[in-house]
């Protein structure tokens, strides 16, 4: 099967991918070996227990509100590890999680990130809400942890610290090319009034201010904007002045339940404007909770969990079959967080000297040589020293509620996502 000449590019299966992955870093490592000689192995081999293992830290909320998008993401995580490791792991080494809820409240993130550093992982992968991460980076950045935010969207966790210097990268896509992505999408459809209606976390206030940039480059600035606190449930007043001004869409950017009471407030007025926003329309808590005053609500989305092609049909079918499920209740976080172990493991194959130290591995992903074609996109030098983010505009697609799953909002988009996109 590994030796199989089908391409993963071709839709071979992600085990095959797996396996190919490992030979290729094995033959890679050997090659360092038989350059340097027997006297100067390229390898260090480490003693004692860790010997077998590698040990990388995945932080989350598994627990409490936001787990509906921690679960799948870390279900996606232990997917690839389960691969990885299936096929050898790292040049013989099981991949290790070690693993901490911080259960979506921004102190627990902190401490959790604290012990991550205790426990000597060599890198992270984690973070769903940006004012937990936001709290934590500068933990991973004082130790030199690398840290992959698979799930966190905000804008400003990429942009603290200079590009060069920074040890935090990301495989979501952030809000400044979401916003405008949305923004672009609806004054296309002549919904050129919007009120947005933003919660006053660090999400809603830098997906506020990604939102009014985004209008302001067409000229444009809203008809009325909302702030309220996570836990609201009434918004009426405030859809009532939305309405009075004149507004046509609703913009919303809140990543909980306040999305569905947005929902059913335009529902409870009558006032039958569309809802859009970033990928949190895409939740459970608000397709269950606003039932069918979620239908026809837009978003933008990263992956959409239909089979358009073999790599995301195999990754559906692998997960359902591992966890037991026919549906996935936030894909974009299983798929993002699957691929960032991908991303992570082929960055270390790049490592010739056993060197598995922080800024040797925040260099490798920086330098990344072989490609990776993974479940959102095709992974050809994600990252680079200026340029933390993996994701770019061009591999966004417009997802739409129908019939209380997501689906593309465009038929051209279904077509366009058989093939998976590459980094612009």
């Amino acid at each position: 099967m590994i030796a199989s000449s089908r391409r993963p590019g071709s839709g071979a299966t992600l085990l095959i991918v797996a396996g190919a992955l490992v030979v290729l870093g094995l033959s890679s490592m050997a090659r360092a070996q038989t350059a340097t000689g027997p006297a100067s192995a390229a390898v260090s081999v480490p003693q004692g227990p860790a010997a077998n293992t590698l040990k990388i830290g995945i932080v989350g909320p598994f627990t409490g509100p936001s787990a509906d998008f921690g679960i799948p993401l870390f279900n996606g995580i232990q997917l690839a590890v389960d691969e990885i490791n299936a096929v050898g792991g790292y040049l013989g080494r099981k991949l290790e999680i070690v693993r901490k809820d911080d259960e979506g409240d921004p102190d627990v993130g902190l401490k959790r990130a604290q012990e991550l550093v205790a426990d000597k992982v060599i890198a992270t992968i984690g973070f769903c809400n940006t004012g937990v991460a936001a709290k934590s980076l500068e933990v991973f950045q004082m130790h030199k942890m690398p840290l992959i935010v698979p799930c966190a969207t905000g804008t400003p966790l990429t942009t603290k610290y200079p590009g060069p210097e920074s040890y935090i990268f990301r495989t979501s896509a952030k809000d400044a090319i979401q916003a405008p992505f949305v923004v672009d999408d609806i004054l296309k459809r002549g919904w050129d009034r919007v009120a947005v209606f933003a919660d006053t976390t660090g999400y809603g206030e830098a997906g506020l201010q990604d939102v009014e940039k985004a209008l302001a480059e067409k000229k444009r600035k809203p008809v009325y904007v909302a702030r309220f606190a996570l836990g609201v449930k009434d918004l009426g007043e405030d859809l009532k002045a939305a309405r009075a001004a004149g507004a046509n869409v609703v913009f919303s950017y809140t990543v909980g339940p306040e999305n569905a009471v947005i929902a059913r407030g335009r529902q409870t007025l009558k006032w039958n404007v569309p809802q859009v926003g970033a990928w949190p329309l895409s939740f459970p808590f608000f397709i269950d909770g606003a039932r069918e005053a979620a239908e026809g609500a837009l978003m933008a989305q990263t992956f959409i969990a239909e089979p358009s092609n073999e790599r995301r049909a195999s990754f559906l079918t692998a997960y359902a079959r591992k966890f037991h499920i026919s549906k996935i209740p936030v894909p974009m976080a299983a798929a993002q967080g699957y691929d960032a172990v991908y991303i992570l493991v082929y960055s270390l194959f790049g490592i010739r000297d056993g060197n598995l130290g922080g800024p040797a591995i925040k260099a490798a992903l920086e330098n990344i040589s072989r490609t990776y074609y993974g479940v959102v996109a095709t992974y050809e030098r994600p990252f680079s020293k200026g340029d933390k983010d993996a994701i770019t505009q061009n591999m966004l697609v417009m997802g739409m509620v129908k019939n209380g799953a997501i689906t593309f909002a465009y038929p051209e988009d279904a077509r366009r996502n058989l093939f998976v996109q590459r980094k612009q």
